[in-house]
């Protein structure tokens, strides 16, 4: 239940304010609570109604506390964190912060382009605050937040097992992992549906799979047991250390790594966002980590295959990412050139004269921040089509490992090569 009066942050503010509650707040708080919100937000109070909270005695008041008895004192309502949720699911806490799902907040906001994006769309809840709420805060992140006027973003759990019904059952369908997981740069709902694993799952719940038969969904592979502490082997940039012995892979993926800002691209060195990604876990930087992850997730294949065909699967995915960073590092090459020969001007706030991956489809901010055609093409190329191209071959999606994916990333490729060869051109005559 606890995040109870969670809504009323949003309503109570604009046209609730003169509704007395002080007169039927008698002799229960959570009686006054629930006599209130039935009017104002009954939804709540019938998805509490209907949680386990309920039937086991957990009110408002022991997630919200029982400052806000009057409409015109609703911000002394509070709003529950992760911490609170801790004092009775200590296990799954412990997990959690262990887990990927932990880092989204963080790794967000270490984006550089994130702070050049409106605050509606990432601390407002909405666009990449919208999924990568996902985390708990520093206070000073809380503070931050307040100031801006928003007060409804605190939580990670009600993610999942939305509030306040708080459900259990509802985390564990694949429909809860959809509002995230989906889109442009990471669409797994949309591979894991249209898979054979997806589509499986989906018959079974229609009940036209025999008793018994075998349906993996997000949770069997990502949270197995019902762990709250989530990683894969490649992570979602997929990028790892250290090296490969292949001399043209190792190549390729320190070009990728300079294109976003790990290494210097004049240098060849680290850069200071090398230390957030250790911190972040945003890539496994050390074989032995790599393959932790990589074994789980055979043993999570060999449940319903050999051990040597989960194996083989997985490898050539590896092979697939290896293929991919060779038209990407050629594509990088290629826009790099322009940058160091003064045909693209480098946007003020890229740290390089080098194309840069982390600044997304950023086009606003005047002339000097303004990103060129072609900049455009590597980063959806990269954003999108990379991903989905490794991504659509671990979810077993034919159409996106090919299509969506290495399909659109050779057209790609071909587009930077004619569209440079244009920009050339075109730069010549100009002078």
């Amino acid at each position: 239940m606890k995040c109870f009066r969670h809504m009323r942050i949003l309503l109570l503010g604009f046209w609730v304010s003169t509704i007395p509650i002080a007169g039927i707040a008698a002799e229960n708080s959570d009686d006054a609570c629930i006599k209130c919100h039935s009017q104002i937000s009954p939804g709540q109070v019938s998805d509490w109604r209907a949680s386990k909270h309920s039937g086991e005695d957990v009110g408002c008041v022991e997630c919200h506390g029982d400052k806000h008895m009057e409409a015109k004192n609703y911000k002394l309502a509070i709003l529950p964190d992760e911490k609170v949720c801790s004092e009775c699911h200590e296990d799954q806490f412990n997990q959690f912060i262990k887990g990927k799902h932990n880092l989204g907040w963080s790794s967000m906001m270490a984006m550089p382009v994130t702070h050049l994006e409106p605050d509606e769309l990432i601390e407002g809840g909405r666009g990449c605050g919208g999924c990568h709420n996902m985390g708990v805060k520093t206070e000073a992140q809380k503070e931050a937040q307040l100031k801006l006027g928003y007060r409804y973003q605190n939580n990670s759990c009600d993610e999942c097992h939305t509030r306040h019904a708080f459900s259990k059952k509802e985390a564990l369908n694949p429909r809860a992992c959809q509002q995230c997981h989906m889109g442009f740069d990471h669409p797994q709902w949309e591979m894991w549906s249209s898979s054979k694993h997806g589509t499986r799952t989906l018959v079974k719940e229609v009940g036209d799979l025999p008793e018994g038969a075998v349906a993996p969904k997000c949770q069997t592979c990502h949270m197995p047991d019902g762990t709250h502490n989530n990683h894969t082997a490649w992570g979602f940039l997929g990028v790892r250390l250290p090296f490969p012995e292949d001399p043209q892979w190792k190549q390729d993926r320190i070009t990728i790594l300079k294109a976003l800002g790990v290494l210097n691209p004049e240098t060849g060195k680290p850069t200071a966002l090398l230390e957030t990604v250790k911190k972040l876990k945003l890539a496994r930087l050390t074989q032995e980590s790599w393959q932790v992850q990589r074994d789980k997730m055979i043993k999570i294949c060999a449940q319903c295959h050999s051990k040597t065909y989960a194996l083989k699967q997985l490898e050539m995915g590896d092979e697939m990412i290896r293929k991919s960073d060779r038209l990407m590092a050629q594509a990088i090459e290629i826009v790099a050139s322009l940058y160091q020969d003064g045909i693209i001007v480098k946007p003020e706030t890229y740290p390089f004269n080098y194309p840069n991956l982390l600044f997304f489809m950023r086009t606003g901010g005047g002339n000097l921040n303004k990103l060129s055609h072609i900049d455009q093409i590597l980063l959806k190329m990269y954003l999108k089509h990379r991903m989905r191209t490794f991504q659509g071959f671990f979810h077993i999606n034919p159409d996106y490992a090919y299509w969506y994916g290495w399909a659109a990333m050779v057209e790609d490729l071909g587009k930077i090569q004619e569209t440079a060869k244009l920009m050339r051109a075109t730069h010549v005559k100009s002078k």
